[in-house]
């Protein structure tokens, strides 16, 4: 049986496919193509990422198709329900990216708080001629010890994202429609664990409360952050968006930056993928990175071989 991987897949999930008898293919396929490709090659599992969609027509006319499989948790580029009605399996890998995803929100907040976004921006075209007036400009950072950090979405990213928040002494509040609270076990190097119970707060009083606002919500037809919601944070806040693109409105966030409600930002992903607002792409308020919240070594370790497992468990 042959695997698809058709926007990559890590060496390991390379590996445990291979061993266990399976073909793996790692061409990457344009989309228009994509359809011939699958059953000239009578693919049986077509694994994806964000780059790749697979919707109705996809589905209908690829009949060796058994398994579609995304690396990640986000499955909205993935018409889900009608491959699981056609008998298809769906599978991902919700929990192997938490703390990558969680780590660059981080560094996005450390590096925000304390302007690295702009001073690696002007120390190589000013550092020689203006070094005092660089260090004026950016002496007034912020430490995040001792902040709130307000946390939309409690899922295992949300969690992910809290724990390091814990660690780095800040206090956490949270809200998520679907549960009431979360029990945040937090693992040290000499073995020790403490255990943090975070209840869960409306909405409002999140905004209302949050330093830091970072948010872990899946995609949806309306903005989760517009200008009603900015009007309820706090002067000066700082919002971090590695979740998707179109949960929070881009216009009201730069008129939000404009007047002062919102001092800096940091987005990971954007509306209007691959090709962002050029206003974004300018703006000095903004740290930007191309959508690599889970792009690290280890990460794509742990999806590939999660993915692996499942397509094992069910084919073999």
């Amino acid at each position: 049986m042959k695997v698809l991987a058709n926007d990559g897949v890590s060496q390991s999930g390379i590996h445990a496919l291979e061993s266990a008898g399976f073909e793996v293919l790692t061409t990457t396929v344009a989309q228009e193509q994509l359809e011939n490709y699958i059953n000239d090659n009578d693919v049986t599992v077509l694994l994806v990422r964000s780059a790749t969609t697979v919707r109705k027509n996809l589905i209908d006319n690829c009949p060796s198709l058994k398994i579609i499989g995304r690396g990640g948790v986000g499955m909205d580029n993935i018409d889900v329900d009608y491959a699981r009605s056609k008998g298809l399996h769906v599978i991902n890998t919700p929990a192997a990216s938490s703390h990558s995803v969680a780590e660059l929100v981080f560094g996005h907040f450390y590096g925000l708080a304390r302007f690295l976004h702009n001073s690696n921006r002007d120390m190589p075209l000013e550092g020689d001629a203006n070094f005092k007036g660089l260090k004026k400009s950016y002496a007034k950072g912020t430490e995040l010890k001792g902040k709130t950090l307000g946390v939309l979405g409690f899922g295992r990213i949300g969690q992910a994202t809290a724990k390091v928040a814990i660690g780095a002494g800040m206090k956490v509040v949270a809200f998520d429609p679907f549960m009431q609270k979360a029990n945040l076990e937090l693992e040290f190097f000499d073995g020790q664990k403490v255990n943090f119970e975070i209840e869960m707060s409306s909405k409002e009083d999140v905004l209302k409360q949050a330093d830091f606002l970072t948010l872990h919500v899946p995609a949806q037809k309306d903005y989760v952050i517009d200008e009603a919601e900015f009007s309820q944070m706090k002067d000066g806040v700082i919002i971090a968006n590695a979740a998707r693109g179109g949960v929070v409105n881009e216009i009201a966030l730069v008129n939000a930056i404009e007047s002062g409600k919102v001092s800096r930002a940091a987005l990971d992903v954007f509306e209007k993928e691959p090709k962002p607002e050029i206003q974004l792409l300018m703006n000095p308020a903004l740290s930007l990175t191309p959508h690599t919240g889970a792009a690290t070594n280890e990460a794509q370790d742990r999806i590939g071989t999660e993915l692996a497992e499942q397509i094992i468990s069910i084919l073999k």
